[in-house]
Order: structure tokens, then sequence, then C-alpha cells
């Protein structure tokens, strides 16, 4: 039988991450799913492509205008420090988190900032009605007559909506309920998201349209679809947040526009949400007077640095095996640190259950934490307090070394805006990086002599006895 008269044989694709293969299989072989994989019909080959005219002239690098490519701010500065300066025009982002954390709100925020400064908005809904938008956007206090609504799942009519209202920002949620009837499939699968992607993204880049889509994610947090999504868009923004917590941070995964390591910081209030400039305050608890068991150090959250505060208590238990519980801090990692502290510092926790947090679920992953957890735990297993104006920084070895941190010059200058006086820091440091005007440094190599200066300290370590 001829080649070309063989029946096409039949490829089988996930519809959660688009992985192909040529028989069907009850899991996904690349994202371990479960009941997503079902046959597609296969591309029919062409052969060849002939040339076809082009849009635009191929121009010199040296002739090309960089204006068109000029951000534009947004309205939040929340939003514009992590895109790098604001939207860019026909730039295409992509904003993913879990289910109400705040994506919509904060989409319909920008679109009625963006309206307030005189330029047409469109909001297309897939999710809600028009109705029930303008009902949160009043609740919002984003309503302006600059921003046009529209509730539709069709691809083709969100093309026409563009069409007859002319944005300069567009805003789709989320790009998971749009559908194209051109393509097969149920919205959201694999080949319907790109598909509606694609059209979307060309419609932006030729009239120069904004767009914001929101994208759904799976349960492990990573964005939903075919990750031919996010390499289609220019920008990609993680919105997180704990249900249990008002704060939510914004995180850029991809930029093509400016840096991936700054983060903007908003509260989820019933006004909508608010940016947080500044949220030191969040994450350093507030004592009358000083108490066991806390100390204060400085973290980066990309180039931003924060204060926050460590807390550990210790109980006497008398079952053979003792608690070691963490919140917002790597558990694995607070085990190893107490165990350098009784093999290196003679402070016996043998017989305790020990419990260490942040303060305001905050997530605490980088290790120049560490010395703090160190200290907050020697703290709360003898009764002594640290002093109340001192920040601890630090990477713990098992030797029971002080290793140095990043961005140390940063997080001393953060400290003595706060009013910080004191600092325990790796040795090694060079002086100058540490000369902070208002704060005292003290170096230190090792676990020995971190506890050996914080008793020495201007305010010494004293007993609740």
């Amino acid at each position: 039988m001829p080649a070309s008269t063989k029946a096409k044989r039949p490829v089988y694709a996930c519809s959660e991450c688009g992985w192909t293969t040529g028989k069907w299989v009850g899991r996904c072989g690349e994202c371990q799913a479960w009941g997503t994989v079902d046959v597609q019909a296969a591309a029919a080959s062409t052969g060849r492509t002939a040339a076809a005219p082009v849009t635009r002239r191929a121009r010199p690098i040296t002739e090309i205008e960089v204006t068109e490519a000029a951000s534009v701010p947004s309205g939040i500065g929340e939003l514009d420090r992590v895109l790098g300066g604001g939207v860019v025009p026909g730039g295409v982002l992509l904003l993913a988190g879990e289910p109400g954390v705040g994506k919509s709100t904060l989409l319909l925020e920008l679109a009625a900032q963006w309206a307030r400064q005189g330029r047409r908005t469109l909001y297309v809904s897939g999710e809600e009605s028009a109705a029930q938008v303008r009902l949160r956007a009043e609740r919002t206090d984003a309503v302006h007559p600059e921003l046009y609504l529209a509730a539709e799942t069709d691809l083709g009519a969100l093309l026409t909506h563009v069409e007859e209202v002319g944005p300069s920002l567009l805003v789709v949620d989320s790009v998971q309920t749009i559908g194209s009837a051109d393509v097969d499939g149920v919205p959201g699968g694999v080949t319907q998201v790109r598909e509606v992607a694609t059209a979307v993204i060309q419609r932006a880049k030729s009239a120069g349209i904004a767009t914001l889509l929101v994208g759904h994610v799976t349960k492990d947090g990573s964005v939903a679809g075919p990750r031919t999504l996010e390499h289609l868009v220019d920008v990609v923004l993680q919105f997180e947040g704990d249900r249990a917590s008002r704060l939510r941070l914004l995180r850029a995964v991809k930029n093509r526009f400016g840096p991936v390591d700054e983060i903007g910081c908003f509260d989820l209030a019933d006004a909508g949400l608010l940016e947080v400039p500044d949220p030191t305050g969040l994450f350093v608890s507030r004592h009358e007077t000083p108490v066991p068991g806390t100390c204060v150090t400085v973290t980066m959250e990309g180039r931003r640095p924060l204060l926050a505060e460590v807390q550990a208590l210790t109980v006497e238990t008398a079952i053979p095996s003792p608690r070691r519980t963490s919140s917002g801090l790597d558990s694995a990692r607070v085990a190893m640190i107490l165990a350098v502290l009784t093999k290196h510092c003679g402070v016996n926790l043998s017989k305790h259950d020990v419990y260490a947090a942040s303060v305001g679920g905050a997530r605490l992953v980088e290790p120049s934490v560490d010395l703090a957890v160190l200290v907050a735990a020697a703290s709360a297993a003898t009764g002594r307090v640290a002093p109340a104006d001192m920040v601890v920084l630090g990477e713990v070895g098992l030797a029971g070394e002080v290793r140095a941190v990043r961005h140390l010059g940063d997080r001393l200058r953060e400290a003595a805006r706060l009013g910080f006086t004191q600092a325990v820091v790796p040795e090694g440091t060079d002086a100058s990086t540490v000369a902070v005007p208002g704060l005292t440094v003290t170096r230190v190599g090792d676990v020995r002599a971190a506890m050996r200066s914080l008793a020495a300290a201007p305010t010494p370590l004293r007993s609740l006895d």
C-alpha cells in the first residue's frame, strides 16, 4: 500500500502539560496526572512553505525606535516595581495564582487606574457576568467611564470587542475560560489555550495593546495548560498569599522588560488590594519589654530587604523523641541548627520540645536567617533575653562556622533606618560594607563567638530570674 494512503496514526496528548505519546496511557509521563491523556488529530505536514509577503521591511537595528517599547506607569507602584517601571504597550503579561488570592481584584484595580489616566481599557471576563464585575468594582472604587466591561467566552467575540472598543489596555480573565469554535477541544485544554493565547498575542502586538491574561494554576502551583503559554507571553507574574493572612506577594517569574528579583507587597482588605510599600512591620512583633526566645534578622525578598522576627519556644518533655516543629522556616534546616547549638554551644535540647516560627506568616528560607534561629533557640532554652535593638545575620555551617551573606550592606542600612543600633554579622566582611552610621557592628567567625558577642553587647543578655 502506498505510504500516502496509509491511515495516520492517532496522537495522544496530555490536557495538563501537552506531553504527547503514540499510544494511550492512563497517567501522563511528564506531569504524572491521571486521566488527562486523550487522542488528538495528527497534524498534517505540508512539506514545504512558500515565501510570502512581509508585514514590515527589515531595518538596521540602529533605525529601530525604542520609544514604542517604553514602559508606561500603571498607577500601582508595587506592580510597576515588579515590572521594572510599568506596562509596555504591546506587551503580554500572564498573572497566575491560586483561587481566591486576589488576581481579579488586582487587575480590576489596574484597569481602573489605567482608565483614570484617560486611556481606554477593556476588561473581558469569562468567569463572571458584567454585572458581577461592576458590583466588585463599586466595592473597590474601580468605576470609571473609560473602563469597558464584557462577559465573553468565545475568542471571536473577544476579538470583535477589541476592534469595536479600541483599548490601549486589555484584561482577559481568564485565558482558560475562552474557547475558539475553529479548534477542537474544550476551553482550558492544551489546544484551546494555545490557540486563544496565540490569537490574543498577535492582536496585541499588531495594535500595540498592553494585554494582561489571568492564568489558572494546578495543585502544585504551576501555571495550568501547555508550557508553550509561558514561552509566548512577555511577562509571567505569580501572585502568592496565605489564606490565613492578608499579605499578598507579587513575584516575576519571567520578565523580558525588567528584573525578576523584585517583589510587590499588597494588603487584601475589604476595600480591595492596598499597596504596602514598607511591609517590615508585618513581620516584627512589638514587645513592651524584651522577651526570651526572640531574635530579629533581615531577609531579602528579591532586591528588597525586610526585617523579620524569629521566635522559639522550648518545653521539657518526657517522651524519648522530642518534637521539632517549625512554621515559616525550613524544618530540616531548623533541626540542623539545633544540632549545631547542642554540639558547639553546649545547650542540651535532648529533653525539650522545640517550636520555631516566623512572625506574621513570613516564609524565611534564606540561609542568612540561620544565626537568628540559633540565637532565638538559645535564648528560649536559657531564659536570657537578647537586646531588642539588635539584628543578627549569618549562615551557620555544621562545623559551627558563620558564613557570609549576600547584600549585607543593604540589610544593615535597612536595619539602621528602622532604629536598630547593633548588628552581629559574619567575619571577613569588608569594613566599608558594614560602615553604617548609627549602627555598631560585631563580626563573628563561629557560633561560639556569636554567643560571646551577645553576652558582651552594650545591652547584655540578662536572665529573667
